[in-house]
């Protein structure tokens, strides 16, 4: 009698156990743990520890592309102050077109007939559809003022920049398995738009024929180029840039100086200054974690 009274005085102790749905266990709180909780805790896994240089050398993909595009502008400017006529256009047209048809076919890794007689008949089918466009692009915009058409487009020129792609192409490299992503086909979009606007203040038809497929040819195909570039040989890539650059630079300071002044700045700061934020905060981030983080598929779901 003494020993079951006290049996029923010292009710049974249960041990607690880690399971992740056994629901509420008996003489425990919810929210429990015990001393072994922190035993797996782990700081800073992934935290990469990034090499300034090669910082550096990833930025020059961002400087190359805002070189691009600063060409482009410095196009549309002359076009628009009838620097530049329609038979300058066509010819660069003429001259873009077949080199990055060449790089394409140079750098691809498997030269077949296939590959360049589909090259040939979607830029066949991309000219004649723009050619036959260009009477309704002229007119597009003649009841917007000029003054709204230039605040719109250095806001889609912008939002063109912030939202590109630049580790690479909107248009799909052959041999790529990655779809482009929603940023990037906003970029592009923004980036048409523009050219559009642009256009429809030239005086003539065969004016805007010509900015448009150079503005296409840039901001379609240039990535795509410079993406089969940088994939072929990173030196190329590197040699690439850095004329490009120069020559960008040399243009603009033919330009106007103050630009000149204004896109060195943007480049140092996108090269030297940006890198050198990037290392200096990579000392100040601090990860956590542990058993109470989501579970990760450890396989990709799709195959």
């Amino acid at each position: 009698m003494e020993t079951s009274s006290s049996e029923s005085s010292f009710p049974t102790q249960f041990k607690w156990r880690k399971v992740a749905y056994g629901g509420r266990q008996p003489g425990f709180d919810d929210n429990h743990t015990d001393e072994s909780f922190l035993e797996d805790m782990v700081m800073n896994a992934n935290v990469v520890k990034r090499d300034m240089l090669k910082v550096m050398l990833d930025s020059v993909s961002i400087s190359q592309y805002l070189c691009i595009v600063a060409l482009v502008v410095l196009v549309w400017t002359h076009t628009l102050e009838s620097t530049i006529d329609e038979n300058f256009l066509l010819v660069l047209d003429v001259n873009l077109l077949v080199s990055g048809f060449l790089v394409l076919l140079l750098t691809a890794e498997k030269l077949s007939l296939n590959l360049l007689l589909g090259y040939v008949i979607k830029i066949s089918y991309f000219i004649t559809g723009l050619y036959m466009l260009s009477p309704i692009y002229h007119t597009l915009t003649r009841t917007i003022s000029s003054d709204t058409i230039w605040a719109l487009t250095a806001l889609l020129v912008i939002l063109h920049l912030f939202l590109h792609n630049y580790s690479g192409s909107t248009v799909k490299a052959p041999g790529t398995l990655d779809n482009p992503n929603f940023a990037s086909n906003v970029s592009l979009n923004a980036s048409i738009v523009a050219s559009l606007l642009i256009s429809s203040r030239l005086p003539s038809r065969l004016h805007v024929f010509a900015i448009v497929l150079f503005s296409l040819q840039v901001f379609l195909f240039a990535p795509l180029v410079t993406y089969c570039i940088k994939k072929y040989s990173y030196h190329l890539h590197l040699c690439f840039s850095f004329c490009l650059m120069v020559l960008t630079l040399t243009f603009v300071y033919w330009f106007r100086g103050s630009l000149f002044v204004l896109l060195l700045a943007v480049l140092v700061f996108v090269n030297l200054v940006c890198p050198y934020w990037l290392i200096r905060i990579q000392e100040y981030k601090f990860e956590i974690n542990g058993p109470w983080d989501e579970a990760k598929l450890c396989f990709d779901i799709t195959e």
